[in-house]
């Protein structure tokens, strides 16, 4: 089971904190999770906000190559339709890799905020046509070592080697963000492992997996998918008082700065291209309210002491099967100490657990 942690780099909800504290606490809690044995860690791109800003998460990673040892470093996600030039995530991809040894995973989205979009002066209708004409450049690119020669709608590039030229494939370490069925399949096309955040009610999230696990076959002639990876945001605690009352607190006040950085409830998803899944939620949400949205949103996270969030995973597992566990701990004003706490606590007592369990020796059997 794979089990990784997830940095939003958020200065929402904090106040009088600076731009480089945030970033000091963050670099200070990778390398810890990289101490405490996490499989990897995770940064977003976002740009321009206190809602997340990191505007170019290989340079984060390269910093983070050099201040670790073992973990797997990941672009949790690269957005492709705000690069101007596939040929540049290539490279930088196989720089980060050169620099890290090996470390490198690439995950790739196309994007969600119409701010972002706007500030760029990309059309979120072309967001779905750049990412699929751009995605399968980039992966032929770091499995070839050659960004293929292209004349398309979006980009235009003669043939062009990678420099430094990647040393190992990239298969196995391509992930995407999939949080709506066509962004599921254009990943099973791909062959990327599908990546989610955790907001989506269980039935739906399980439909939506083995969706894309039956079109991943299908894609791949036959070949398994690796279990996707769902994403919390996550308060490990031994008090479980304390851990509510942190939940209720912090992941409410994320999912409010997610309403108001995606502007989730505005009408403008139910008009643009490629997000009609989004646009179909907005009556639905507004219907429920801010509050309401966010009660809600905290339920679905896990969180509490280590026995209830071995619970609520292996829950999840009964449901939908293996899937691998990528947590956030550190958002929405959240104290640096309380951050800690939950790293260290969910290393020593629910990350051991969680390594116990596979396909074949799955909850249950692991625990008897």
């Amino acid at each position: 089971m794979e089990i990784g942690m997830v940095q939003v780099m958020q200065s929402f909800g904090y106040d009088n904190i600076t731009d480089a504290q945030v970033y000091d606490e963050e670099i200070k809690l990778a390398v810890l999770a990289d101490e405490l044995g996490y499989d990897h860690v995770w940064v977003v791109e976002h740009h321009f906000e206190d809602y997340s800003f990191c505007p170019d998460n290989f340079v984060y990673l390269a910093h983070l190559a050099a201040r670790t040892k073992r973990i797997g470093l990941a672009t949790g996600a690269v957005i492709v339709p705000w690069n101007a030039q596939p040929l540049r995530v290539a490279e930088k991809a196989a720089l980060l890799d050169q620099l890290a040894g090996g470390r490198a995973i690439l995950g790739i989205g196309r994007g969600l905020s119409k701010r972002e979009f706007d500030q760029f002066g990309i059309a979120m209708d072309d967001s779905r046509d750049r990412f699929d004409e751009a995605a399968p450049l980039i992966l032929e690119a770091l499995e070839t070592g050659i960004f293929p020669e292209h004349h398309g709608k979006h980009f235009q590039n003669p043939a062009a080697p990678l420099r430094p030229r990647p040393t190992a494939s990239w298969k196995h370490r391509t992930t995407q963000v999939a949080m709506s069925p066509d962004s599921a399949e254009q990943a099973a096309k791909l062959g990327a492992q599908m990546m989610a955040f955790n907001y989506k009610p269980p039935a739906q999230q399980k439909q939506e997996c083995e969706d894309y696990k039956a079109l991943f076959r299908k894609y791949q002639n036959g070949r398994e998918p690796r279990p996707p990876l769902l994403t919390d945001m996550s308060v490990c605690d031994s008090d479980p008082k304390r851990a509510r009352e942190n939940a209720e607190k912090y992941c409410a006040g994320y999912c409010l700065s997610v309403l108001h950085h995606y502007e989730m409830m505005g009408e403008h998803y139910k008009h643009v291209k490629g997000y009609k899944t989004y646009g179909d939620a907005v009556d639905a949400m507004r219907a429920a309210g801010k509050e309401g949205v966010a009660r809600a949103y905290v339920e679905q996270q896990v969180w509490g002491t280590p026995d209830q969030m071995l619970r609520k995973f292996e829950e999840r597992w009964q449901h939908m099967g293996p899937y691998g566990v990528l947590c956030s701990f550190r958002f929405a004003g959240m104290p640096f100490e309380v951050a800690e706490r939950s790293i260290k606590l969910f290393a020593k007592e629910v990350l051991p657990v969680l390594r116990t369990w596979t396909a074949e020796q799955p909850p249950r059997a692991a625990a008897a």
